[in-house]
């Protein structure tokens, strides 16, 4: 049995993940700055952490066989690109201190790329995302520095979001760098099948030291 530590257990994204988790039988570590919304049980261990306490943050991954981030500095946030960064590069180091065997980090697909360029970098691109997706992209680009992480990043569907989801199909196909595209050129993906693709990644790893997507 796996032990799981998931950062920002209460997000859209984060509670999507830890349902699943939990319905596969893993046992979590749900951290988040505020835990009132998580039940502890047998399978689920609350923590209330700010991912930017590392010790504290260190202390709650260690002894986790996998962590998995969902962290986001929150979209309304007027200091999301800085608070984004800074939050993300102290979880990089609490992984490494806290002697985690492997990483899942859940980024943006503003870092995805459409006839070799970076969607975040269009002309088109949303301003009102813009400073969370670029915050994404270039955390990426740490993240792929690393060499002392078995690190995998997931980038969601271009069409991620409440509107798109609320349907569990388990069924989705993967790319690497480049959005999944379905018969009407649209990247989509509902959260539940999001968590879906991390828990197989978890369970069966196919991208270690790699970025990867999912779509319909």
């Amino acid at each position: 049995m796996k032990n799981v530590a998931l950062i920002g257990a209460t997000g859209f994204v984060g509670s999507a993940v830890l349902q699943e988790l939990l319905d596969r039988g893993f046992t979590v570590t749900a951290i988040a700055r505020h835990v009132d919304a998580i039940k502890s049980t047998a399978h689920v261990i609350a923590i209330q952490a700010d991912v930017t306490e590392e010790t504290v943050l260190s202390a709650a991954l260690k002894g986790n066989d996998v962590v998995v981030s969902a962290f986001n500095a929150g979209w309304k946030n007027p200091n999301l690109y800085d608070d984004f960064m800074a939050g993300g590069r102290s979880i990089l180091q609490a992984v490494k201190s806290a002697a985690v065997p492997r990483a899942i980090f859940i980024g943006g697909a503003g870092s995805l790329e459409v006839d070799g360029k970076k969607i975040v970098d269009t002309a088109d691109f949303p301003r009102e995302i813009k400073a969370g997706a670029q915050a994404a992209a270039d955390y990426l680009e740490i993240v792929k520095r690393e060499h002392d992480i078995n690190w995998t990043f997931f980038s969601p569907a271009i069409e991620m979001n409440p509107e798109t989801s609320g349907k569990r199909t388990g069924k989705y196909r993967t790319n690497s760098n480049s959005p999944v595209f379905d018969k009407q050129g649209r990247s989509v993906l509902s959260v539940e099948d999001l968590a879906v693709a991390i828990a197989d990644e978890i369970e069966n790893p196919k991208f270690e030291h790699e970025r990867f997507t999912a779509g319909y």
